[in-house]
């Protein structure tokens, strides 16, 4: 399932019954929030808003409100089917070296299709069919106030995209942007976050910063702009890859800089080094208001758009929101990637309750003393793991996914002093418990078995559990017990 656009993708959606489309007048100021925020609740459908009062703009809501959903969105079944789609790629980092001509020439052919997925220039996009410089303004958009206490109308579903200004190469994340006035927004950029440093860069060197917003692309993009990949690593290139087709970019109006062709709606504009602004406080994803606190100022010089575009939204809160299977994914995404570097992992939960920073849930295949704390530690130094407040390893045995089963062995197998590892470091942007801003402490928790050489001399109880031949009995006879 390769979607060229998010109108193809909407259509989709459509003729499985998972869209429907609102043409009662709805108010963009916590009318839509309330409305798909029971329907993503319940796991229901994406929401086409069609007579959003005040504005031309349909607006859309909880494209990947439910795992198939998204699942479809980025071409395949099911979300556990993306663990294998990753692991392709990586066998080529990490598998044998190809020993046969016929080996070879395999895999040269499958390289050959990873290089295809490279973003494709196109000279004419959909995205530039209307063009507006003097006379544009955001105020023309159905922009979202999502929560009673937000400080004003924020756009939640932008693709934000960046050149680092030493080596030219992009980025594309998704950083909320709150909007002043027609004409400028705040930029809430996460310090740990590539468009971050590429600001910090350019700022050193009191330099005026390029930034151009995609909103609306095809499911995959949307969904690359939230993926923690490596540095250096494009998220056009990633995009491509899970499209299985390579995403069509085109060159903005008046920036040096390329936007998804496909895209409804494009902002240009720039970033002065050292203007600051206040922006905040957000309904965040993990269920409070993240506080107001000084942001750089994002300034409108251009804004692009389709014939007849809609405003793509997404509504964060307490979980489970659309954001969770947006979490899920990455987990699966990024397992082996993980086990890569970790080849003693077997499974990875971040559970929807933990809003992904908080919590980390890991099954390994242990084979000596002190191996869970090991894993925790090294998790703490990769990627966007470093920023986890809480890291639960359990046996190779346990259903990291059960959380039933989780607790009772975190409970069951952990002496407090010997099995609980704190140490201070890093920690994510809207993490409020900490009494510092984004530093203070993590916990890491060894819930396996323990050995002699764990300090645990005692011997470790059997656990409970029936004799396969009974079980085998019970089956065959299950018929006759009349239950």
């Amino acid at each position: 399932m390769v979607f060229r656009d998010l109108h193809e993708f909407i259509s989709f959606l459509e003729s499985k019954g998972q869209l429907r489309r609102i043409k009662t007048p709805v108010r963009c100021e916590l009318e839509i929030t309330e409305i798909t925020a029971r329907l993503t609740k319940q796991n229901g459908p994406a929401l086409l808003f069609e007579n959003v009062i005040g504005y031309d703009i349909p607006v859309l809501t909880n494209i990947f409100g439910s795992p198939q959903r998204l699942a479809w969105g980025l071409g395949v079944d099911n979300l556990d089917a993306l663990t294998d789609k990753m692991r392709g790629p990586l066998s080529y980092i990490s598998g044998p070296f190809p020993s046969s001509l016929l080996d070879k020439l395999r895999a040269l052919g499958d390289l050959a299709q990873l290089s295809s997925y490279g973003p494709k220039m196109v000279s004419s996009a959909p995205c530039q069919d209307v063009v507006l410089l003097a006379d544009a303004s955001l105020d023309e958009l159905p922009v979202l106030k999502c929560w009673p206490q937000d400080a004003g109308r924020f756009i939640t579903l932008p693709l934000v995209i960046t050149a680092d200004p030493e080596t030219g190469r992009r980025n594309m994340g998704m950083y909320r942007l709150q909007v002043y006035d027609g004409r400028t927004t705040g930029i809430h950029w996460h310090r740990t976050k590539g468009g971050a440093e590429h600001y910090r860069r350019s700022e050193q060197k009191r330099r005026r910063f390029e930034v151009a917003v995609a909103l609306g692309a095809d499911p995959a993009t949307i969904y690359a702009a939230t993926a923690p990949l490596p540095p250096g690593i494009d998220e056009l290139l990633f995009a491509g890859f899970l499209r299985g087709e390579a995403v069509e970019m085109v060159k903005c109006k008046v920036l040096d800089l390329e936007v998804p062709a496909q895209a409804e709606i494009i902002l240009e504009g720039y970033v002065d080094p050292g203007e600051r602004r206040t922006e905040g406080p957000f309904g965040d994803h993990t269920g409070y208001y993240s506080p107001a606190a000084e942001y750089p100022v994002f300034h409108l010089l251009c804004l692009t758009h389709r014939h007849q575009p809609i405003y793509p939204a997404t509504i964060v809160g307490k979980p489970p929101m659309e954001d969770a299977h947006l979490g899920k994914a990455t987990e699966r995404l990024f397992l082996p990637l993980l086990q890569m570097m970790l080849p003693e992992m077997v499974d990875l939960n971040l559970p929807v309750e933990g809003v992904f920073q908080n919590l980390a849930i890991v099954s390994i295949k242990k084979e000596y003393a002190g191996q869970a704390k090991k894993v925790i530690c090294a998790l703490w130094g990769m990627m966007q793991m470093m920023l986890t407040k809480i890291i639960i390893v359990v046996d190779h045995y346990v259903n990291v996914h059960d959380l039933s089963e989780v607790i009772w062995r975190v409970t069951g197998n952990i002496d407090p002093r010997r099995d609980l590892l704190i140490i201070d470091g890093p920690l994510d942007d809207l993490d409020h418990a900490s009494p510092l801003p984004q530093f203070g402490s993590k916990l890491g928790i060894d819930a396996t078995a323990k050995w002699p050489e764990e300090g645990h001399p005692r011997v470790w109880p059997l656990e409970i559990s029936m004799d396969e031949e009974t079980k085998r009995l019970v089956d065959s006879r299950w018929g006759e017990y009349e239950i």
